[in-house]
């Protein structure tokens, strides 16, 4: 799904802590596009091994898109199951935190140190180790294949 250029953008990573609650502050600048979407939280949900979170906007139009094609597909009915019924509604409190479920955490192991990843639309919230075993994979093994090459070649960088 395209973003207009005027729809604003997830970008950018930094390193974060959760607290033992599993409280989780929110960067100002992710904050900022949250609010011109005038969403107060976000939706939560896992993939890859880390959370995904989305603008409630954004959540609803993936949510339609899923459920259209889970009609089609075993593959995407289960798909469906793990991914919206392991969401979460995520409210963002007056410090700029939001809370995330024990099941989530349990999944994506997010005990202390965290990356948050602006994605554009929306952004991931990653295990600190994960995020650099990820990053690994994608320099020493992903760029290393030809088709992976060409692709990004596709993109003109």
């Amino acid at each position: 799904m395209a973003l207009s250029k005027n729809e604003p953008r997830f970008r950018t990573e930094s390193i974060h802590t959760i607290d033992p609650k599993g409280r989780v502050i929110i960067p100002v600048r992710f904050r900022q596009v949250l609010d011109a979407y005038k969403s107060e939280g976000v939706m939560v949900s896992r993939l890859d091994k880390a959370l995904v979170a989305y603008p409630y906007e954004k959540w609803y139009e993936i949510e339609d898109k899923i459920l259209a094609m889970a009609e089609k597909s075993d593959v995407l009915r289960r798909f469906r199951r793990f991914f919206i019924g392991g969401a979460a509604e995520c409210p963002i409190d007056k410090q700029g935190r939001i809370l995330i479920p024990p099941e989530l955490r349990n999944y994506a192991l997010l005990e202390k140190d965290i990356v948050l990843v602006g994605v554009t639309d929306h952004f991931e919230i990653w295990n600190k180790e994960r995020r650099i075993d990820e990053d690994r994979v994608m320099q020493e093994e992903d760029m290393k294949k030809e088709e992976v090459k060409s692709e990004i070649a596709k993109l003109g960088l």
